[in-house]
């Protein structure tokens, strides 16, 4: 059974004018969304700004949004570099009530068994999720699934055919390709501003998916900017990041 099925939501993280975190925000900023229909969210991804955040942080911020999201599965980044440090994030993630983590593949290594065993060992039956790991490792890692964030259709397809598992686009560009295609969802950052067209394009709407060509390039240039000012211009939300 699949984590979640359909568009879930790159979170973006908000902070207060000085730059400080402001997880209440940013949890009720997923409420928001979860009610416009997306079907996750996922914490502490780039597009959450999560290399800024403190690890405190993002356990402040998983809490918070835990606490407002109950309907959908809320899915917590794990980037580190190495298997020791992976491990505790996993584990600190499930004691504050992750559903699933999404899990990078660590730099620097042409084997990432290991290293997602470990990951997978942490998680304590927590569902795992890779994110661009290689294409020839797929298959032999221990993870239920893996997210595609290339934005390149042939990779995407190629990703459906050898991923025994769950795939989602990480690229609001290819929500209709990924659909039709039978993938299993989307986690993008445009849902933070676009929910209901971002599930339209995935539902197979291709004046939808047109309708998101220009915000996507415009987010892909401008980041974290350009998405932090379209989700302040339809929720009132703060543009402050710290990276940029």
């Amino acid at each position: 059974m699949a984590i979640f099925n359909g568009v879930g939501v790159a979170l973006i993280t908000l902070f207060h004018g000085n730059g400080e975190l402001d997880a209440p925000g940013t949890a009720d900023l997923a409420a928001r969304l979860v009610e416009a229909g997306v079907q996750s969210v996922v914490l502490g991804t780039e597009t959450g700004e999560g290399v800024a955040l403190l690890a405190e942080e993002r356990l402040e911020l998983l809490d918070a949004v835990r606490g407002a999201v109950s309907a959908v599965p809320v899915i917590a980044t794990v980037d580190a570099a190495w298997g020791r440090e992976a491990a505790r994030m996993t584990r600190a993630a499930r004691e504050h009530g992750a559903d699933a983590v999404l899990v990078p593949p660590p730099p620097f290594t042409d084997d990432a068994q290991p290293f997602y065993a470990e990951v997978a060992s942490a998680a304590g039956g927590v569902p795992v999720l890779a994110s661009g790991a290689e294409l020839a490792q797929l298959g032999r890692l221990r993870v239920v699934g893996s997210v595609d964030p290339s934005g390149d259709a042939t990779r995407l397809l190629e990703t459906q055919e050898v991923l025994p598992g769950d795939l989602y686009t990480g690229s609001a560009a290819l929500l209709a390709l990924a659909g039709a295609v039978g993938a299993t969802g989307a986690v993008v950052a445009l849902a933070n501003a676009e929910p209901e067209r971002c599930a339209a394009a995935f539902a197979g709407d291709g004046d939808a998916q047109r309708a998101l060509a220009l915000p996507h390039v415009a987010v892909q240039i401008d980041f974290p900017e350009a998405i932090k000012v379209l989700v302040a211009k339809r929720f009132g939300t703060s543009t402050v990041s710290r990276l940029g």
